[in-house]
Formats: C-alpha cells, sequence, structure tokens
C-alpha cells in the first residue's frame, strides 16, 4: 500500500483479490553472506548473475527503498521484489509455474493454511531463523500454522471505516450504519472489492460468523448488499484513498493499514473499527518449496524479524508488528494508538478469515451476481 517509494509500483486496485503486478525494486549488487553489521548501500564492482538474486513477493506495504538497500548493504544481495494485491493472484502465479524464481513470499494468514494443505510451502529450520523468541506470545503459535513451521507473522491489523468528519453529523461506529444512512451515503461511499470481506462485514451484521457456511445465511447477506448497491459509488480497494482526499467521497472501507495512514495526511478523516467486531488478519513470510535461493531466503526472514527493522517498518508503513521488542521500541504515541493496536476489548470481538475449501464457490457466484448486475 506504500506508495512514497518509486520502484515499487502499484497498478492493481484489490489488495487481497484478483489482480497483481511485478516490477524490480532494486538490482545489480553481488552476493556473499556477511554479518549483522549496518552499514551504506555498496555497489559491487560486477553486476550479480540472476542466480544469485533474492525474489521476494510482497504486499506493497512490506517493502520500500531504505529496508531493500540496507538489506542489500549488509548481505550484497541483489533485491527484486515485486507486488501482488491479492492472496489468489500469487497463489494462481505460483500454481500456475510464474513463481519459481521467488524465495520469499507473504501469504495471509488463511492463505498459509491453504498452502500447507496443498504441499506448497517449506518448512521452516528453525536452527537457521534468528529471533522467533521475539514474537509476542500471541503470535508464536497461530492456529492457522501451528508453532509458525511454515511461515513468520510479519504484520496484523483489522479492516473497519475512514470517513470525513467534517462532512458527517453522526460518525459511522457499526457496519449498520451503511443502511441506515445509505441516502446521505448514496454515490459516496465505497467498499473493498473482496468478496470475503464485504459479504463477511454484512453476515456479522446479521449475526452470523464471517466464515459461515450455511447457504440461506449467505443469500441473506446478498440481499442486504443488493439493498445497498444503489448507494455504493464502487467495490474499490485503492482509488478510495485520492476520492476521499478530494472530497468525492465521505466514507470507505478499508483495511487498518490505510486507514490510518490516510488520516494521518488529512485531519478531517479517522480510521473505526466497527463496534460488533471486524476481520482480523495476519499477513505473514514464506518460504515456497521451489525457492532457488534459500541463503537469501533466511537472511530475508531474519533481517525483518530484528527489532530495530520491524519497528521502522511500523514507523515507515503505519502497520501493526507482532514483534515484542519491537513495539517497546515504538513511540508512545504510535505504540498506545488504539486503531493500530487495539485493546482485548476489541480484538475479542474479531474473527479471522478461514478458507471454506469448495464453500468458496459459494461466496463467489452470489458475488458474481451482486458486482455484475
Amino acid at each position: 500500500m506504500n506508495t512514497n517509494h518509486q520502484p515499487v509500483r502499484k497498478l492493481s486496485r484489490s489488495r487481497r483479490r484478483f489482480i497483481h503486478i511485478s516490477v524490480p525494486a532494486f538490482s545489480g549488487l553481488a552476493l556473499t553472506r556477511c554479518g549483522w553489521r549496518q552499514g551504506g548501500v555498496q555497489q559491487a564492482a560486477a553486476p550479480a548473475s540472476p542466480t544469485d538474486k533474492l525474489f521476494v513477493y510482497t504486499w506493497s506495504q512490506y517493502t520500500d527503498d531504505k529496508l531493500i538497500k540496507n538489506f542489500t548493504a549488509q548481505f550484497k544481495a541483489p533485491v527484486v521484489a515485486d507486488i501482488y494485491e491479492s492472496n489468489e493472484a500469487m497463489l494462481a502465479k505460483l500454481q500456475a509455474g510464474g513463481g519459481g524464481n521467488y524465495s520469499v513470499i507473504y501469504p495471509s494468514d488463511y492463505m498459509v493454511r491453504r498452502m500447507i494443505e496443498m504441499g506448497m510451502l517449506h518448512e521452516l529450520d528453525r536452527s537457521r531463523l534468528q529471533g522467533l523468541d521475539r514474537l509476542a506470545p500471541q503470535f508464536q503459535n497461530p492456529t492457522y500454522d501451528p508453532q509458525n513451521r511454515h511461515s513468520i507473522p510479519m504484520s496484523w491489523g483489522t479492516t473497519g471505516f475512514v470517513y470525513n468528519t467534517q462532512q458527517l453529523k453522526e460518525p459511522p461506529t457499526d457496519w449498520e450504519y451503511l443502511w441506515k444512512n445509505s441516502r446521505q451515503l448514496s454515490g459516496r461511499m465505497t467498499l473493498i472489492d473482496d468478496v470475503r470481506e464485504v459479504m463477511g462485514a454484512t453476515l456479522r451484521m446479521l449475526g452470523y460468523s464471517y466464515n459461515s457456511k450455511d447457504e440461506s445465511q449467505i443469500k441473506q447477506a446478498y440481499k442486504k448488499l443488493r439493498e445497498l448497491k444503489p448507494s455504493i459509488a464502487a467495490f474499490d480497494t485503492d482509488a478510495w484513498r485520492s476520492q476521499i482526499l478530494a472530497g468525492d467521497l465521505v466514507l470507505a472501507m478499508a483495511y487498518s493499514t490505510d486507514g490510518i495512514k490516510i488520516s494521518q495526511e488529512n485531519s478531517n478523516l479517522r480510521y473505526i473499527i466497527p463496534a460488533s467486531g471486524t476481520s482480523l488478519w495476519t499477513d505473514t513470510s514464506a518460504i515456497p518449496k521451489t525457492a532457488p535461493n534459500l541463503d537469501a531466503a533466511y537472511a530475508w526472514l531474519n533481517y525483518n524479524l530484528e527489532p530495530t527493522v520491524a519497528a521502522e517498518i511500523c514507523q515507515r508503513q503505519t502497520v501493526a508488528i507482532p514483534n515484542q521488542v519491537a513495539l517497546e521500541q515504538l513511540p508512545t504515541q504510535l505504540r498506545q494508538d488504539t486503531n493500530l493496536f487495539p485493546p482485548e476489548s476489541v480484538l475479542n470481538k474479531c474473527e479471522r478469515i478461514s478458507p471454506l475449501g469448495d464453500f468458496d464457490a459459494v461466496y463467489d457466484r452470489y458475488w458474481t451476481q451482486l458486482t455484475s448486475s
């Protein structure tokens, strides 16, 4: 989601579904193993061969010029960071054989579980990892990947609303706000372009689980969304930012990483977590079984587990981090931001999105009907 660095461009609309792009982020330095010393970027005398490169497939908010250059300075590893905006697009590329160069990927929690079941992830050698004990206790044995055998938590967050405090007299507090205020919001609100997030939020409003496998409940959620659709400007996960900054939108469903960051750009904008609960997600780093460069992959994982590195990513990209030692290094104001780091009372109302197997087709069928008519 970062838009401040030039080498990693983002042209797609959805953070978690359907579209991806890839571009080189940084290359041209030779690969050698070296220590954990801080240092500046050092150009090698000759460019490395393509087989020496570390190819990383990631969300845009987890890599930027500074991260890549500092890593390269320490490990002399040319890094190519390709960006995707959808777990499904990442999976499809790897399944199609187009991801053979990647040594590190960043699947979300439910996708980790799915890829483990499909036998696509390398089982991590814990003897080669440094800093797993720095993770907060709740991240050391996640249900989607017990004991973090195949993945390492990198970031986590929620889904909620960004709204304009100057244009909405009554602030949104929960999902039902959209329906109760549909006339006022008509043409001036967007929902995320993601079937599981949008259907899940509507299911939660109706008192059901984000992961319901009851088709009658899915149909109820679909009908509620059909009622709301005439007031929705678009199903969008990216373009809403410029539109809400310009005043064309007054409310957007958004991921916490985006919502908090944009509220820092404009004091009239605020991110809130719906009172009845929302989705809780974790993005991870993992090594695919086809990884061609295990040495550099483990170096990258260890580098991102460094508390100073994790704390800097949190501050630059406004993402919540699971690294307890890094958390203690953050400025007090950031550490006490209850939207970035919600209290247990809020988290207890949240729910992780889980893979549904063949039942995913039911969600997709109703989503297609909703978005195409």
